[in-house]
């Protein structure tokens, strides 16, 4: 079997767990001990994931990154998270800054080195007005994750690869990466998956394992499958993968159905038998 099949995980919130209990008895159904962890639910309640941290330094379970929302974030439409999305809107940024520098602390406590969210819309254009406001906030929000050393990745879906790339190269951070979801980017109708690995080969930390269908209708929303049933040519973005070397984590993100076990243990032998 492949070395890239031993580094599969699962999102926490694609088991929509009401505690840690919940979370770690649902894992144990799927098969999978390594999970990308929502940090808010541990922000918000901490009571409720009070033995967190002893259960993953048993080895029982392993972290392997965390993620974050933000504040007031409307999936609608594209054009409502368009609207909404990430740290682009002047509403929300203030209170998103609290929340992020909280969320950091709580992933340093938890000795995380990668954390991932999604930044909002990034301009498309570097004479956009937009464009030097956010450069700055993410090199603000990229350099709280820094101190702590902690690298930060931005989810795909909003913009193409090409413009994630230029915007990349602009802000020069160090610890700033990408979290590449292949149907993110059909989702948004954004591309194609396996031309955009090659795009932002460079700065992918992390992969997610999602499938998709684009929009049948321009400005809607395409459909989100299971892993192997859309349109994600899965042997050629796996090859696309190794062919830069990538040695991150596969995390199987499940996030519209209400089979979502079952889901996530397709995803994963579509993996292993794509790797093996």
């Amino acid at each position: 079997m492949n070395a890239l099949a031993e580094k599969i995980a699962v999102c926490s919130w694609s088991l929509q767990p009401g505690d840690l209990s919940d979370l770690l008895r649902k894992l144990e159904f799927t098969g999978i001990s390594r999970v990308q962890l929502a940090l808010d639910p541990l922000r918000e309640n901490p009571s409720a994931w009070a033995d967190l941290k002893s259960n993953f330094e048993s080895g029982r379970v392993t972290l392997v990154s965390g993620m974050f929302g933000c504040v007031g974030e409307d999936y609608s439409t594209p054009d409502s998270i368009r609207r909404t999305g990430g740290i682009a809107p002047d509403s929300t940024w203030n209170e998103n800054l609290i929340r992020i520098r909280a969320t950091a602390e709580l992933a340093s406590g938890l000795r995380l080195k990668l954390v991932t969210f999604h930044a909002g819309f990034l301009p498309h254009n570097e004479t956009d007005p937009n464009f030097p406001q956010m450069l700055e906030r993410l090199s603000i929000v990229a350099k709280i994750f820094a101190d702590r050393e902690i690298a930060l990745g931005l989810e795909t879906g909003q913009e193409t690869a090409d413009a994630l790339a230029v915007f990349l190269n602009r802000l020069n951070a160090p610890n700033l990466g990408v979290n590449f979801d292949p149907a993110n980017m059909l989702l948004y109708d954004k591309g194609d998956p396996v031309k955009a690995v090659r795009v932002l080969a460079p700065w992918i930390r992390q992969v997610h394992i999602k499938d998709a269908k684009r929009p049948q209708t321009p400005g809607n929303w395409g459909e989100e499958v299971p892993a192997g049933t859309g349109e994600v040519d899965w042997p050629a973005f796996f090859r696309a993968l190794e062919e830069f070397h990538f040695d991150g984590n596969l995390v199987i993100e499940r996030e519209a159905c209400s089979q979502r076990i079952a889901d996530v243990k397709t995803a994963k032998a579509l993996i292993e038998r794509c790797l093996a």
